[in-house]
């Protein structure tokens, strides 16, 4: 019976020494505590592996998540404003998320003493992030929120929000008060209430209507701008293919009289026996009157006696 109880006397005193030794993983910080003050902080970062302390329950180990966490956050209703007579306009449910660390040793401190836990931190956070938020969605016109608008517009409509959200006031005052470091904070859609859902279809579909006719009128005065444009360059052809009919039609006259000038210049008398009957020939079909000529008169010398070849 004594070698029993000196065995399992044994085996306990082994248990107890045991509990001295403790593993750090990456994945966390090892908040050693000796009978509840902080003895040390060890990051798994850089003191990831095996330690020793005092055995429990002089020393105690308490493990904090040093990974990136994400929740998401209550949706939370709130009244937008009318721009063009500045009172109150719709309900507008937004949900959002968040994600946040414990960023180094320091922070593990604060927060294991200011919040304690993963689940009480959701509960500090989500009230805190949810109130900032309907203050700043409040003070945002609705058209602005269900306008309709390309990929890059919708972008910095959120990236603009999210700014908002994660002003340096709201980060530096978690990080201060409970060693909790905001990485990101995104809205991830918004929910109108069946009440307004007709009033909003209303808003999209004139606001659709005014850009069509934007793009109505772009397109017109483009238009415009291509009929002008192409009545300008058809004046401008039309111009200069006059110009060159004229300098090849004046090209032409001067290579016609050359051929006629070197025609001439082979034989003159002939020339002249041509030109005189041109002469002749206007002369009598301009008149209807009867002419009695002699038989001596000059133009019976050019018909009976023409020039010899």
């Amino acid at each position: 019976m004594k070698r029993m109880l000196m065995i399992v006397i044994a085996i306990l005193v082994v248990l107890w020494l045991r509990s001295a030794f403790y593993a750090v993983d990456f994945t966390e910080y090892a908040y050693v505590t000796r009978f509840g003050e902080l003895q040390i902080t060890r990051d798994g970062g850089r003191d990831a592996g095996l330690h020793v302390k005092a055995p429990w329950p002089i020393e105690s180990v308490t493990r904090i998540d040093r990974r990136l966490q994400s929740f998401d956050l209550p949706a939370v209703e709130t009244l937008t404003r009318d721009a063009a007579t500045k009172s109150v306009d719709k309900t507008l449910a937004v949900d959002a998320y968040l994600t946040w660390k414990i960023p180094d040793s320091g922070s593990a401190d604060r927060f294991l003493k200011a919040v304690g836990s993963v689940e009480q931190a959701r509960r500090i956070l989500a009230p805190r992030v949810n109130g900032r938020l309907a203050a700043i969605i409040g003070n945002m016109p609705l058209d602005d929120l269900i306008a309709v608008a390309d990929e890059s517009t919708l972008d910095a409509r959120s990236e603009k929000v999210r700014q908002q959200l994660l002003g340096d006031d709201l980060r530096a005052k978690v990080l201060t008060d409970y060693g909790i470091e905001i990485v990101d904070l995104r809205l991830r859609r918004f929910s109108y209430p069946e009440a307004v859902r007709a009033s909003i279809a209303e808003r999209i579909r004139s606001d659709r209507q005014l850009r069509v006719a934007a793009y109505e009128s772009e397109g017109r005065r483009r238009a415009a701008e291509i009929a002008s444009l192409a009545e300008k360059d058809a004046r401008t052809l039309e111009a200069e293919a006059r110009a060159q009919k004229t300098r090849i039609e004046g090209q032409a006259d001067v290579e016609a009289d050359q051929l006629r000038n070197d025609a001439h210049a082979k034989d003159p008398a002939f020339y002249a026996f041509l030109q005189k009957l041109k002469t002749y020939q206007a002369l009598l079909s301009e008149t209807r009157d009867v002419l009695l000529l002699s038989s001596r008169h000059p133009l019976f010398d050019i018909l009976l006696s023409p020039p010899k070849p």
